[in-house]
C-alpha cells in the first residue's frame, strides 16, 4: 500500500518514527548545498526536524546546521543566547533522548515565508532520568514547542525557540504526586486542573509508558 505522506502531514502531523521516514522522500538521503533540499528553506527545516531534531539521526546534524548556530532561548522572564554547533546540537539530541527514551516527533505546523520558516511540534516521552528536579517517572511527558529557524547558503543559521514550560512542569509534578500514591488510584493530571491550551496535553499524558 502507497502512503501518502503529504496528506498526513496536512490532515495532523508527520509521526517521526524511524520507518515512516526511511520512507520519507528526499530526507533520508544526504544533504548536499546543490540539493533541492538545500536551497529549499522549508524543505530544508523539514528535514532537519524529521531528522535529527527527531532523535532518529543526530549525527546528519551538520547536514542542516552551519558551523555556527545562534540559538534564542525566547522566554517572558529572560531571554538567552546561545551559540551552536552541529556538534553540540547532535549531543543536545543524545540528552533529549537519554531522559525521553525514543520519543515520538510529530510536526503540526510548518510555514515559510522568505528565508524564515516557522515551525510546531509535539513530542511525546517517557520520563526514563532525572529532570529539573524530578527523578524519572516512568511516565509519558508531552512537549509543546514552536520555533522559528533563518536559513542562509543551505544551511540553517539561526533559531529563536519556545517551550511550554509550564505544561512540562505541571506534568513532572502531577507524575511524582502519582508516583507518591502506591495505589495510584487518581486520574493523570486530575490534580493539575487544565485550563485552556494544556488540557488536552495534560489528559493525553501521565500514563505509564510501555
Amino acid at each position: 500500500m502507497k502512503v501518502d505522506w503529504a496528506g498526513l502531514m496536512f490532515l495532523g502531523g508527520f509521526i517521526a518514527t524511524p520507518s515512516a521516514l526511511a520512507s520519507m522522500r528526499g530526507c533520508d538521503a544526504p544533504v548536499a548545498p546543490t540539493t533541492a533540499i538545500a536551497t529549499a528553506p522549508k524543505a530544508l527545516v523539514q528535514c532537519f526536524l524529521l531528522q535529527v531534531r527527531s532523535g532518529l539521526a543526530p549525527e546528519r546534524a551538520s547536514e542542516f546546521l552551519a558551523d555556527s548556530v545562534l540559538a534564542h532561548q525566547v522566554t517572558a522572564e529572560h531571554e538567552t543566547l546561545q551559540q551552536r554547533s552541529p556538534a553540540n546540537y547532535a549531543e543536545h539530541i543524545r540528552e533529549f533522548k537519554h531522559t525521553w527514551g525514543d520519543f515520538e516527533f510529530q510536526i503540526t505546523e510548518l510555514i515559510a515565508e522568505g528565508d524564515r520558516v516557522y515551525a510546531r511540534w509535539k513530542q511525546t516521552g517517557c520520563h526514563r532520568a532525572a529532570f529539573d528536579g524530578h527523578p524519572p517517572s516512568g511516565r509519558k511527558v508531552i512537549e509543546m514547542a514552536s520555533a522559528v529557524y533563518r536559513v542562509a547558503d543551505g544551511k540553517i543559521v539561526e533559531y529563536w525557540i519556545q517551550v511550554d514550560r509550564q505544561g512540562i512542569a505541571a506534568q513532572l509534578q502531577t507524575n511524582a504526586a502519582l508516583a507518591s500514591d502506591p495505589t495510584e488510584t487518581a486520574e493523570p493530571y486530575a490534580l493539575a486542573q487544565p485550563q485552556g491550551s494544556n488540557a488536552q496535553q495534560i489528559q493525553e499524558a501521565g500514563t505509564h509508558c510501555r
